[in-house]
């Protein structure tokens, strides 16, 4: 087994997942450090820690993936409170023995539950050099207990400065190479987690509570995250967010694209792993092929094919007869414990075995010794738009060689680049085919999808009805080559606007247009659009005319008037989940906000406070 760190000795609620008590202070307590350090002595020489499990679940599914391993000190103690246990033990040089009692009894309570989730366990770095470079003696139980290492994922504390990092690289490895897992915890507020996430290449990386509550209200904690899912789209990590309580925080990193959540929201501590999350709060986002290009529900999983593994022992004389038997077989995944570690590409194995000697040297050696380490492992709820991104931003070969899919983190199978490809196509097709000729934006139908696949799944969303005031006199004056030019430069301008990992531009036709935000700064960015608007207008208009406020011309009775020059209309409807049945009820509200805002003089955004009845009542 191995042994378990917690230095978070101000944080033990983050630690825990629980109100922490106030860590304990030795003077004016009747007893000393000495009598503390007495006490936590007897705790671990009579087996009294007290195990909890969090659950850490897939935000696009609902699935618990694993459980993060948390102690408590018995209650009957100054130490019952994780801050004050750790505290106490790193005090009184007591913290190894603390870590590796933490761990016998943590993974003792999650063999005997049968869990088959992944179990995460907090170590110190110097907690993982020290077990590093003793007998190994702590991890020789897991499999006596049923637990084997495929399952463990050492999640890497940074509480205090780490002073070798060459030193831990090396133990990190020697556990990787047992099958160990690694993650990187509270990432953003340790001393050098960029460093070390650079240096160590964890297989996850959790993001620390200050990030995460909140978001949803705040636009540097979502550029922050966007730049952290940015960083682990290219290393091949997943992202935990910890410390979610918000339905609307969820909503923000679920569309942001974070694997993985922890938090109250989602599941309390427990002194038993309990894999059950609340089912309202996910929807299934089933691979049904339609909508946008952008449709979320369009996954990697209408792709995956089921291609048999392989264990890393398989003799390649295995292997080559596989391949031999199967003409169709392009590539073999390697999987230890249900983890992906490796991938057998034909052309390159045969290849290999078509050399001289090849057959004697490597027929009866394991594939492990062969295989391709440096493999595409994406979840296979993974959008087709990501998947795509990711294998052009990626090795070249893995569009030859292909990629391979989990399931909960297990694997579930492969797919190809060169069905990725089609289906893309076919998706571009589709999109063009939807689009407005003259902005090549999405037009009506995709308009309506999106919408009602935001509904759909109960997320919350901003529809903004855009409209250009005076729109007709303009076009009738001065020609329709430039009431294509406002508009083309109308869109282009609301493009800008949005966020492209969030937000939605659609044109309705002519000069209307639909904005769906999902930002959380989207007033902000309408009031900031309306400002671009009303500034770019000397590109239409000459100094004259923007000095008069309006040029002559025309009305429809043919009588000469001074026309106002061009503003924007934006009405916003707020969609809250549960609010609103479909595309037709939110359409209808937006064009009823316009209609106010359209009412008032100059460019300007009408938000519709107003809330309709929940559906249903």
């Amino acid at each position: 087994m191995v042994p378990l760190a917690s230095l978070s000795l101000t944080t033990g609620r983050a630690r825990l997942g629980l109100e922490a008590e106030a860590p304990v202070h030795p003077q004016g307590t009747g007893e000393g450090l000495s009598g503390l350090g007495d006490t936590l002595r007897a705790i671990l020489a009579e087996d009294r820690l007290k195990p909890h499990f969090q659950p850490i679940v897939d935000l696009e599914t609902g699935v618990v993936l694993a459980f993060e391993g948390l102690i408590r000190g018995p209650s009957d103690t100054l130490l019952h409170s994780p801050a004050s246990l750790f505290k106490v033990a790193a005090l009184t040089n007591q913290l190894y023995e603390l870590e590796c009692a933490c761990c016998a009894t943590l993974v003792r309570a999650y063999a005997a539950s049968g869990a088959t989730q992944k179990l995460f366990l907090n170590m110190s770095p110097g907690s993982l050099a020290t077990a590093a470079r003793s007998s190994l003696q702590p991890i020789q139980g897991l499999e006596e207990l049923g637990v084997p290492p495929g399952r463990i994922v050492i999640e890497l504390t940074e509480a205090l400065p780490i002073t070798d990092l060459g030193v831990l690289a090396k133990a990190i490895a020697l556990f990787r190479k047992l099958g160990f897992a690694v993650a990187l915890d509270d990432l953003g507020e340790g001393f050098s987690s960029l460093r070390l996430w650079s240096e160590l290449r964890p297989e996850f990386v959790k993001v620390d509570m200050h990030f995460i509550q909140g978001v949803s209200r705040d636009p540097v904690k979502l550029q922050f995250l966007k730049s952290l899912c940015d960083i682990a789209a290219k290393t091949g990590a997943k992202v935990v967010g910890e410390g979610l309580e918000l339905e609307a925080d969820l909503a923000v990193v679920r569309d942001l694209g974070l694997d993985y959540g922890q938090g109250y929201l989602l599941g309390r501590p427990a002194p038993l792993p309990h894999a059950a999350t609340a089912p309202g709060l996910f929807r299934r986002r089933e691979p049904d092929g339609s909508g946008w290009i952008r449709d979320t529900r369009s996954t990697a999983a209408r792709l995956m094919v089921e291609v048999p593994a392989l264990s890393p022992d398989t003799p390649n004389g295995t292997v080559e007869k596989l391949f031999q038997a199967d003409a169709d077989l392009q590539s073999i995944p390697v999987v230890r414990d249900g983890i992906p570690v490796g991938l057998i590409n034909r052309h390159v194995f045969m290849d290999m075995m078509f050399k001289p000697f090849s057959r004697e040297v490597y027929g009866k050696k394991p594939v492990e010794a062969i295989m391709d380490r440096n493999i595409l492992v994406l979840d296979h709820h993974t959008s087709l738009h990501e998947l795509s991104r990711l294998i052009v931003e990626s090795d070249p070969r893995h569009i030859l060689h292909g990629y391979i899919l989990t399931r909960e983190g297990a694997y579930a199978g492969m797919g190809s680049g060169h069905d990725l490809m089609r289906e893309i196509t076919q998706m571009q097709i589709k999109a063009a085919r939807y689009a407005n000729p003259l902005t090549g934006l999405p037009g009506n139908v995709p308009i309506n999808e999106h919408l009602d696949d935001l509904l759909h799944q109960n997320l919350p969303f901003v529809a903004c009805y855009c409209d250009l005031d005076h729109f007709k006199p303009y076009n009738d004056v001065h020609g329709y080559r430039r009431g294509d030019d406002v508009i083309q430069w109308t869109g282009d301008l609301l493009r800008s606007a949005c966020d492209p990992d969030l937000d939605f531009v659609g044109h309705i036709g002519g000069d209307d247009f639909m904005l769906v935000f999902r930002s959380p700064d989207w007033e902000r960015r309408c009031n900031a659009l309306l400002e671009a608007f009303d500034a770019g207008l000397d590109r239409f208009f000459s100094p004259e005319v923007l000095d008069l406020r309006g040029y002559a011309g025309e009305d429809r009775s043919r009588r000469q008037v001074l026309h106002p020059l061009l503003s924007l209309s934006m009405g916003a409807v707020k969609a809250h989940p549960g609010h609103y049945a479909n595309h037709h009820e939110i359409s209808a509200s937006a064009a009823v906000a316009k209609k106010e805002a359209k009412g008032r003089e100059g460019s300007i955004l009408f938000v519709e406070r107003r809330q309709p009845r929940r559906v249903g009542r």
